[in-house]
């Protein structure tokens, strides 16, 4: 099938040739070209330019653009979108007053949500969590990255591995599956923290691996949850078994984990919120993506990434939404895009740039995601008619989105 779009007011993030990522002052350039057209053949992206430039096409779908912005769809890479019920009463404590860390200790949080993940059947939590990928696939999400950790238990987390299997395969939406056990200690294990190490690399991630559930390995590397050496040890377990590693750093404290993750070649290390100039020093010329995740810090009241010091440092950022039940119960990429912009000082550029062609790098689909390249997956967003692509995180309450193509279709 040929489809057509017309008249396009902006068509962006426009690479003829495929980059992996954008960083430093290069994340400020943003490619786009203005009255254009855009050629799909069935799920890939076949030509594109200026309006004045357009072949003869027998288009079998033809869609006027006119006054609407096409960009290529977000791409998520830090979510934990299966999950079982939700977290509501522990929100409701924050605002009187606790902290993530106290409603921790009293056995919420990440607990919270493995007691009620396991006590779930699998087709419920297949239920549940297809409600909210539909969700984001609809607000202009077409990759997305999804972790375990909320089982904690051999069968907790393989069942949640066969639930983000059983999504990839039914949904149009390219889906990345991590393996997140380390997420943190299980109450079983409170004070055998070896014991459930040893239940991750000797149970777990060999029949993770004899069943393929997952591409990534991640730790969530924290004070109070899992220490420097313990994640270089469950990083290494699992590129052993054939996982790459990404991981959870510097949400609270630096202790040393961004530097055990570039060592290890993590693909990313997500949260950065607490940065020293020691940390971004650390990932000048590395292979490892730096992750935002500004509705985490928005929800829960913490400290932004400072993107403006590491852009200037010369490193790339990549945006992500970490969709969970308990620190970012949203998925929207959109509202994503505007915080970065209105809180973490980044330019509508620099955020476009992060949530498409940066998060692409960051789980691992560049090379079909992430812009508007010949040969790429025709994953895109047309936007309502607006006055240009600032907009989209100027007006960061509004939907603007008009249409989502995944794989050349309108969902």
């Amino acid at each position: 099938m040929t489809t057509l779009l017309l008249n396009i007011q902006e068509l962006l993030q426009v690479r003829e040739t495929s980059i992996a990522k954008v960083s430093g002052a290069e994340m400020a350039i943003l490619p786009t070209l203005k009255n254009a057209y855009l050629v799909l053949e069935n799920d890939i992206i076949s030509d594109f330019g200026l309006m004045e430039n357009l072949p003869k096409i027998n288009a079998d779908l033809t869609i006027d653009a006119t006054g609407k912005i096409v960009l290529p769809t977000w791409c998520d890479s830090h979510t934990h979108i299966v999950y079982a019920g939700n977290r509501e009463g522990e929100f409701v404590d924050r605002i009187n007053g606790l902290s993530y860390e106290e409603i921790a200790n009293r056995g919420g949080g990440i607990l919270n949500s493995a007691q009620k993940l396991n006590e779930t059947l699998e087709e419920e939590i297949y239920e549940q969590s297809k409600v909210r990928l539909e969700e984001v696939m609809h607000l202009g999400t077409g990759a997305v990255e999804i972790k375990s950790g909320y089982g904690l238990t051999v069968e907790g987390e393989l069942k949640m591995l066969r639930v983000i299997k059983k999504l990839a395969q039914n949904y149009p939406i390219t889906i990345k599956s991590t393996f997140l056990g380390a997420h943190a200690y299980p109450t079983l294990f409170k004070d055998n923290k070896r014991g459930y190490i040893d239940c991750m690399i000797n149970e777990m991630l060999p029949q993770i691996a004899k069943e393929k559930l997952a591409h990534y390995v991640d730790v969530f590397c924290e004070t109070g949850y899992f220490t420097v050496a313990e994640t270089e040890e469950i990083m290494v377990a699992g590129i052993q078994h054939g996982l790459e590693p990404k991981i959870h750093v510097n949400q609270f404290n630096s202790i040393g984990g961004i530097q055990a993750g570039i060592k290890h070649k993590a693909l990313s290390v997500d949260h950065l919120e607490v940065m020293t100039d020691d940390d971004i020093e650390a990932l000048k010329n590395s292979h490892t993506m730096p992750v935002a995740l500004p509705s985490c810090s928005y929800f829960l009241s913490i400290p932004y990434t400072p993107a403006r010091k590491m852009i200037a440092a010369g490193l790339p950022l990549a945006l992500a939404t970490d969709f969970n039940p308990g620190s970012t119960p949203s998925g929207n990429m959109n509202f994503v895009v505007a915080t970065a912009c209105i809180k973490m000082k980044m330019t509508p550029q620099e955020a476009i740039n992060a949530a498409t062609i940066n998060g692409a790098y960051a789980m691992g689909v560049s090379e079909t995601h992430g812009s508007i390249t010949k040969g790429k997956k025709a994953n895109l967003i047309l936007t309502k008619a607006i006055t240009s692509y600032y907009q989209l995180p100027y007006a960061f309450g509004s939907n603007l989105i008009e249409a989502v193509f995944l794989d050349g279709k309108i969902i």
